[in-house]
């Protein structure tokens, strides 16, 4: 929990409280739906749980869903896993996505910026005039709803083109980044038998090509289920033999056709890390990411169409799928397609600030990558439009919020947001109207009954738990890809407790309503029974300038004993000497506690992440368990596979 006193970090004025949308939702809510008038968020989260159905009928009123055909009633079966959303309900999400084109067809829907970081516009009538000329090359092609449809994708107008037209036709969309490589994809998308492929032939990051005809010469070898491959030609080669081009299948002036499909009707697949195995492929429906996605962006973030939706993120992580959703509520977001960090560290302050973002979403680790480097945004860039920086990814370390606070603006609203690829959402993060706390995220998210558990299954405040979710949200997954018994889905989230939804990360939900996320509760360090959270390790570590990153993991020994090594990859130039092993002791002994210090200090050549820049904590575990290498990890879903080889040698000379 955090140490800071009761003081917030920021507390939002009363005009920035009373224009904020959530603020209207809840005073017309009140009036025709029996929400609570007062009592702020908190009353209208209480309620907005103990209410469930009245809650997500009166999200479908206020943002004005079009159901095609009408619903029955708001849960048919609200048991989990399996609970029944809008049954009997039509609609398609694309066709909301482009409502804005009707009223605003000349504004831009899209602001496309590169490495050169100069922003270039693409109006909603042009994203729908795109939009339905593919859908109908799709339909000529005989893609029918239920197919899938895969992308080899940079974050690209291109990209949010195929998804969108992919709904339009009721397809099923699933997308990969193209620094994937051949065995990660096909691990990806050879779960889902695609019927059409979308390629670049490279991408531009860090100022260099990269070209990838090769990849997706084996990617075409490898999924016999293509029917067609469309090319897009990013680094400017012509379309190799057998594939379509993508000009020709988007220049036609073409109404797009919306399919209306099932409420709970696919809409995309989304992939675990799958450092374990094969990737969990998580597939969530039209209808429920439609109605959790107009709740988060436009009550919780706040957004409409006079704003700019920046979050660095790319196509092989739920962020983009979360991104897009921005038209949802008319906004003009903005996709970034290039390294987050080049030409130099404030590359993404530039962009927030060429774009006029006024949310502008990162990384964790980015916003202490910046602090480290000596980056000073507010002084080198004019970010008077960015209201909110939001993070995720990891949780925010109190240094995090303190450096933006002091580096941007201390009038800025920070939110640190939780949730995870499972449900495309977030579980606790912003509330425009609420105070922000150093190291907390402001509070649960509406219909989220987010509690913290004690392994008996009784709720705790302000002690670490289990993040458990004892309620049904619409964008849950449906079910898993090829798991016909939905046993993988089943064991995945409700084997702990019958039920209710364990995700798997330890949290603290504070006296005053407000979260702390700890870290993976599968990775979680626990020495004599007293469980500890590997972030706020990270936290206090990584403060020193000799530390670049690093990684902790508590291994239980056969003899009842208990493990805990620190890995620490070291900044250039620093030595892991007497005098830095003793600072990083007495850091944490001080910041944390003596139970916090580690076994030993171990200087590594790196710290190994998932595709998503996830540190891999249990992987590693399981290697310093003894597990074989291939057991322990899928080598395809790694940024740097040749970093386990210091593990693995470790656990050989351990043994």
């Amino acid at each position: 929990m955090s140490t800071d006193s009761f003081q917030p970090l920021w507390q939002p004025d009363p005009e920035r409280i009373a224009r904020a949308r959530i603020t209207r939702f809840q005073a017309w809510a009140a009036e025709h739906h029996g929400a609570p008038a007062d009592g702020g968020y908190a009353a209208l989260q209480r309620w907005s749980v103990d209410e469930l159905d009245t809650f997500w009928r009166a999200v479908t009123e206020w943002f004005d869903v079009r159901f095609s055909h009408p619903y029955a009633r708001v849960l048919g079966d609200r048991s989990m896993p399996g609970a029944q959303w809008f049954p009997e309900a039509t609609l398609n999400y694309a066709e909301h996505a482009l409502r804005a084109a009707a009223t605003r067809a000349d504004e831009p829907a899209l602001l496309h910026v590169d490495e050169t970081h100069e922003p270039r516009p693409v109006t909603w009538a042009e994203l729908r005039r795109q939009v339905g000329s593919l859908a109908a090359e799709l339909r000529a092609l005989g893609v029918r709803p239920g197919d899938r449809v895969s992308g080899y994708l940079p974050n690209v107008p291109q990209a949010v083109v195929a998804l969108l037209a992919t709904a339009a036709v009721g397809a099923v969309w699933t997308s990969c980044a193209p620094d994937f490589g051949a065995r990660s994809v096909l691990d990806r998308f050879q779960q889902v038998e695609p019927v059409v492929l979308f390629t670049v032939d490279g991408y531009r990051y860090g100022g260099k090509e990269h070209d990838r005809r090769d990849v997706v010469t084996e990617l075409r070898r490898e999924l016999p289920t293509l029917r067609a491959v469309i090319h897009i030609p990013l680094l400017g080669t012509e379309a190799p033999q057998g594939a379509l081009d993508w000009s020709a299948l988007t220049s036609a002036d073409t109404e797009p056709v919306f399919e209306q499909v099932p409420f709970d009707h696919p809409l995309w697949v989304l992939y675990s890390s799958g450092t374990t195995g094969l990737p969990k492929a998580i597939v969530q429906s039209q209808g429920g990411i439609l109605v959790e996605h107009l709740k988060q962006l436009g009550l919780h973030c706040d957004l409409g169409p006079e704003d700019r939706f920046f979050w660095y993120t790319s196509t092989g992580w739920m962020m983009w799928n979360f991104l897009v959703s921005g038209l949802l509520t008319g906004t003009t977001i903005v996709l970034y397609d290039g390294s987050p960090g080049y030409p130099d560290t404030g590359a993404q302050w530039r962009i927030a600030e060429r774009t006029k973002a006024t949310l502008y979403g990162t990384s964790a680790a980015y916003v202490m990558a910046c602090r480290k480097a000596d980056v000073h945004p507010s002084r080198d860039f004019d970010l008077s439009s960015v209201q909110c920086v939001a993070t995720t990814g990891s949780p925010l370390p109190p240094d995090g919020f303190r450096w933006l606070h002091d580096e941007v603006r201390d009038d800025l609203w920070i939110a640190s947001v939780s949730g995870g690829t499972d449900v495309c959402s977030c579980f606790a993060g912003a509330v425009p109207t609420l105070p922000v706390h150093v190291g907390e995220l402001q509070a649960p998210c509406l219909g989220t009954d987010l509690q913290s558990w004690d392994p008996s299954g009784s709720p705790l405040v302000d002690e670490v738990g289990e993040l458990v979710v004892t309620n049904p949200m619409p964008s849950m997954p449906i079910h898993f890809w090829n798991d016909p018994d939905g046993s993988r889905y089943h064991d995945s989230y409700f084997d702990t407790y019958p039920g209710v939804w364990r995700h798997g990360d330890w949290i603290t939900l504070t006296s005053r309503g407000s979260v702390v996320i700890h870290g993976r509760s599968d990775s979680t360090l626990n020495r004599q029974g007293v469980r500890m959270g590997s972030a706020d390790i990270y936290e206090a570590v990584e403060r020193l300038p000799e530390i670049r990153e690093s990684l902790v993991i508590g291994i239980e020994q056969p003899d009842g004993g208990y493990w805990m090594p620190l890995f620490v990859h070291l900044a250039a130039g620093a030595v892991l000497d007497e005098a830095l092993l003793n600072r990083i002791k007495q850091t944490i002994r001080e910041q944390l506690s003596p139970r916090h210090v580690p076994d030993e200090i171990i200087e590594v050549p790196g710290v190994p992440h998932t595709l998503t820049g996830k540190r891999i904590e249990v992987p590693v575990k399981r290697l310093l368990q003894g597990t074989p290498l291939e057991k322990a990890v899928n080598p395809g879903s790694i940024d740097n596979l040749d970093l386990l080889d210091f593990y693995e040698d470790l656990a050989r000379k351990r043994a």
